[in-house]
């Protein structure tokens, strides 16, 4: 059977060194996605002996200090453990189809703030070589948040999102909002949520992930006619083939 998977390519200059984490298994599906979390651990030791802890049964392919360092804890053709129970886009196993990336920082727990230069410095050229590599669609480039929206904040309302966008590694926030919102009610706005990839066991969990990743100056789970615009928006550049 062949491997649903492409060996890595060499990336020795964007890596600064590898601590394996035994945390790891096969593939069961080809790489499309790529996921962003925070730690919300420190100092960033703390971090990585977490995930490289047999007992801990968590692991990320790579984990970026607030300084920059890039650490390879997990070869790309692995399956790291790093999403936990996650959904998007029709996929249930996000740990098979992505690569997990940790920033070192304090998180939500520990004093939220922003993320450090160096660090978004460190990881731009990372997900560009793993974007390229895959050929990752835009709209799978997503934070631990959206495909755990019932149980994950990370990486929160402060990640930048737009330095990502400004390279061409995510989708960009709608900007031209001029097609108005045509959904009449939450249950509507819950559904088109749904079509564009969010797991909406609990609706407004799903609404408050979209909000942190879409409009993260005000979050507070129910949908409004901005929100209404923006996600209207995203759908409509997805079905003519521009939001990939």
């Amino acid at each position: 059977m062949d491997q649903p998977f492409e060996p890595q390519k060499d990336d020795s200059e964007l890596v600064h060194r590898t601590v394996l984490s035994p945390n790891c298994n096969d593939r069961a599906l080809p790489i499309t996605m790529a996921v962003v979390h925070y730690t919300e651990m420190k100092p960033v030791e703390s971090a990585l002996e977490r995930l490289t802890d047999p007992d801990a049964q968590v692991s990320a392919h790579y984990l970026i200090t607030e300084e920059g360092e890039v650490i390879r804890l997990v070869p790309e053709e692995k399956r790291a453990w790093h999403a936990g129970a996650s959904y998007w886009r029709g996929v249930k196993d996000v740990n098979s189809a992505s690569i997990g990336i940790e920033l070192d920082h304090p998180g939500h727990g520990l004093g939220y703030r922003g993320f450090a230069d160096a660090q978004i410095d460190a990881l731009v050229p990372l997900l560009a070589r793993i974007v390229e590599q895959y050929d990752i669609p835009r709209a799978n480039v997503v934070g631990h948040s959206d495909v755990a929206p019932l149980r994950k904040v990370d990486p929160g309302e402060l990640f930048p999102w737009d330095r990502l966008a400004d390279y061409g590694l995510c989708l960009p926030k709608p900007e031209k909002l001029e097609k108005g919102d045509p959904f009449h009610n939450e249950g509507a706005f819950i559904l088109a949520l749904e079509r564009f990839g969010y797991d909406i066991t609990e609706g407004r969990k799903a609404i408050e992930a979209f909000e942190r990743r879409w409009r993260p100056e005000l979050i507070e789970g129910k949908p409004d006619a901005q929100l209404g615009a923006i996600l209207w928006h995203l759908l409509l550049e997805r079905d003519r083939g521009a939001a990939r």
